[in-house]
């Protein structure tokens, strides 16, 4: 299933979180400089998803029953993966810092792969552009952080 994103955030970043998430945003550790400079920080319960603009956030997230297996590296400027446990058995997209719930969806709990596409990095000017973050879910213990294609700003 597809979901669109049309949310505004702040400080270039949004969440990725299991309902009951106890994940400390504010640790010191959370947004650590390989964090920032793979645009995913993760922590128990919690995913935060750096972005290229500072608020109005643009995209998709599909739930997946696999990994898609046929990426096209020429489409996006950045692609990026990690895993979070979902043990509530919902799973919400947090704009930041209110933490206001942009989406929720009922899974089954358990452990799932997040891999985040971002594309039109160097249209943004300022606060806003064109970028586009697509976001998909599927159930794997996969938990490190993996960074499929790096944008350098450049």
């Amino acid at each position: 299933m597809k979901y669109p994103l049309a949310f505004y955030t702040s400080y270039s970043q949004f969440y990725i979180c299991d309902k009951s998430s106890p994940g400390n945003i504010g640790s010191r550790d959370f947004w650590d400089q390989d964090s920032y400079d793979n645009r995913l920080a993760i922590d128990k319960g919690i995913l935060g998803i750096g972005t290229e603009c500072y608020g109005p956030i643009k995209g998709e997230l599909e739930l997946l029953k696999s990994p898609n297996n046929s990426i096209n590296l020429n489409e996006y400027d950045h692609i990026v993966e990690g895993g979070i446990e979902i043990e509530s058995g919902f799973i919400q997209v947090l704009a930041c810092p209110t933490s206001s719930i942009e989406l929720e969806i009922q899974v089954d709990p358990g452990f799932y792969r997040t891999r985040i596409y971002s594309s039109n990095l160097a249209s943004v000017d300022g606060d806003e552009g064109d970028d586009f973050y697509k976001i998909e879910i599927w159930p794997s213990s996969g938990m490190e952080r993996n960074v499929l294609k790096y944008y350098d700003g450049k």
